[in-house]
């Protein structure tokens, strides 16, 4: 049996749609009435990663899970996962990172708290694997009600390129690593086919959708208020820090990771965004 976690999420949704014709799979949730897919060899169990009894239970039976943890300021979740894991007789762990880790200068929360918890998973005594995405290309639909209602795109910087990733793309190379061998100890690198700037993007969105758009650079300020509004302090400076970060280039990368997986080329962005143009429309 495998188990996914982070199943309501962008990649582990993902991850779990493909499994649910490879054999048994069970994905855990905080609220399982969001988990919006079923299938004969699907189950869905209720768990929390602070309720460490849930946890047992869900790694019953288990011989492989993907591992999606989002709060840097809960370091102890990745650490009881694992412990569940080993304790269960789980074999292999793929876990779901970021990119930065494998950046020397990148030293914020985030960063640091994803690099803490790879070590950790180097250090559990299972077999793993550790995805590093680039940012997802579905971060872009975040503009996609100033582009219905404006026609314009606002963020931070429009100038440095970022070779953002399919989330498809991660979910594919993460199942191939749950479920073949091969994969274990490897840290893979996952990126689009190219690096685009947020300029670039905006053009090829508007092409796609037969309209001009406008870019619109925020301040700082502006963009510190937009974080405020989803984020505790802490992540917000983190997020700062990055998106300073991408203004050096350092996101510009491409890497051949997915490629080499799964034998094809990542989706590069203009054929994602045609795939949903409707969800800018």
């Amino acid at each position: 049996m495998i188990l996914v976690t982070g199943a309501t999420g962008t990649v582990g949704g993902r991850v779990a749609r493909r499994l649910l014709d490879r054999g048994p799979l069970r994905v855990l949730a905080r609220r399982p009435e969001r988990v919006a897919f079923a299938g004969p060899s699907a189950e869905v169990v209720p768990g929390d990663y602070g309720d460490r009894a849930s946890l047992d239970a869900a790694m019953v039976g288990v011989r492989a899970a993907f591992l999606v943890t989002n709060d840097p300021q809960r370091p102890q979740e990745d650490a009881d996962l694992l412990d569940a894991a080993r304790a269960a007789g789980v074999r292999r762990v793929v876990k779901l990172s970021a990119h930065a880790v494998g950046q020397p200068g990148a030293d914020d929360l985030i960063t640091d708290w994803h690099r803490a918890n790879e070590d950790r998973l180097r250090a559990c005594g299972l077999d793993w694997t550790i995805l590093r995405p680039r940012a997802f290309m579905t971060n872009t639909l975040s503009w996609a009600s100033s582009i219905r209602t404006e026609g314009v795109v606002r963020a931070f910087d429009g100038e440095s390129p970022n070779a953002c990733v399919d989330p498809d793309d991660i979910a594919e190379v993460a199942c191939r690593a749950l479920t073949e061998p091969g994969h274990e100890g490897r840290v893979y690198s996952l990126t689009g086919p190219e690096a685009l700037t947020v300029r670039e993007q905006t053009d090829q969105l508007g092409e796609m959708l037969g309209r001009s758009l406008r870019f619109e650079r925020l301040t700082a300020d502006q963009f510190r208020a937009g974080l405020r509004r989803r984020y505790p302090e802490p992540v917000v400076e983190a997020l700062m820090a990055s998106a300073e970060r991408g203004r050096s280039g350092s996101k510009a990368q491409v890497d051949p990771t997915v490629r080499e997986v799964t034998g094809r080329p990542p989706k590069n962005f203009r054929a994602w965004a045609a795939e949903n143009a409707e969800r800018f429309n």
